[in-house]
């Protein structure tokens, strides 16, 4: 398989995507609800979605049966090719759709190529906001707009920060976690820690790339919420190659084909640059996990 002309493919289309996301920032566009998710983020949707991902899919589309490869998008069915398939395109148009309605920074075009095992091959992601490009190949480094990333330390002049969904802010462990992150910071030497209600997870994983004292976990959950696989692949490549953390939250390999769902909130999720902290968190999760309800 080709990945270096596959990933330029996936450049090339989400770049595309975020031509058609830019035009539509200061315009009105309509306004959507689908019936999955149990929350808001995951609920909403737009044109802008669909026409992002229609680009997308256009672009990718010749790749298909030159590459026997399927497809899994958000804003389609899944037909479950991703099973029969040697590897598929995995598809996020428009990741923190509410920040985009909204008019808030946090929202961008995911696409990685995931094997049918659920290795991630490749991941591209382009913040049309910042007009960022991230991409990654297995064994072949993580790059920022064509420029080579090396994950920088701890900055021990700067506090831990859990970057999460707004959702959390609802969580009945959030005083715990507060808690528990004071105590991982005092532990490794940071000046305080604090919790960042934002949206959208890609950029959320991908905030850490550039400033390591940001985590982002999600505790395990039941039913259809807490993210797709859609929402983590591309970003488990670019920390895979950048040496980072991208797991479930304890610490095992993210399930990025799952059969019973695309939704991956069953183990929860854990992204990090610094494996002692992930280490930290990761037994954080458990001392809640074995407390009285």
């Amino acid at each position: 398989m080709e990945l270096e002309a596959l990933c330029d493919l996936a450049i090339k289309a989400a770049y595309l995507a975020g031509e058609v996301i830019n035009q539509y920032r200061s315009s009105e566009f309509e306004v959507g609800h689908k019936q999955v998710g149990d929350s808001t983020a995951s609920q909403i949707v737009t044109e802008v979605d669909r026409k992002a991902q229609q680009v997308i899919i256009e672009t990718l589309a010749p790749s298909l049966e030159a590459h026997n490869l399927a497809l899994l998008a958000e804003e389609s069915t899944d037909d479950r090719q991703r099973f029969e398939k040697p590897a598929f395109w995995c598809i996020d148009p428009l990741d923190g759709t509410l920040a985009f309605v909204e008019k808030q920074p946090g929202f961008s075009v995911s696409i990685a190529l995931v094997s049918q095992t659920g290795e991630p091959l490749i991941g591209v992601v382009y913040d049309p906001l910042q007009k960022d490009l991230y991409h990654a190949i297995k064994n072949r480094g993580v790059f920022i707009n064509a420029k080579a990333l090396t994950l920088p330390a701890l900055d021990k002049n700067a506090p831990l920060l859990l970057t999460t969904d707004r959702s959390f802010n609802q969580h009945p462990w959030l005083s715990q976690t507060r808690q528990g992150l004071e105590q991982i910071a005092e532990k490794s030497g940071l000046p305080g820690a604090g919790i960042a209600f934002k949206v959208g997870a890609v950029m959320n994983a991908c905030t850490i790339l550039r400033q390591p004292n940001y985590c982002y976990f999600k505790y395990p959950r039941a039913g259809h919420s807490g993210g797709s696989v859609w929402d983590y692949a591309a970003t488990a490549c670019l920390f895979h190659e950048a040496g980072g953390i991208a797991t479930d939250i304890y610490g095992k390999t993210l399930d990025l084909n799952r059969r019973e769902s695309t939704f991956i909130n069953h183990k929860g999720l854990l992204y990090t640059a610094d494996k002692t902290l992930a280490e930290q968190l990761i037994i954080l999760n458990h001392q809640l996990e074995s407390s009285p309800a």
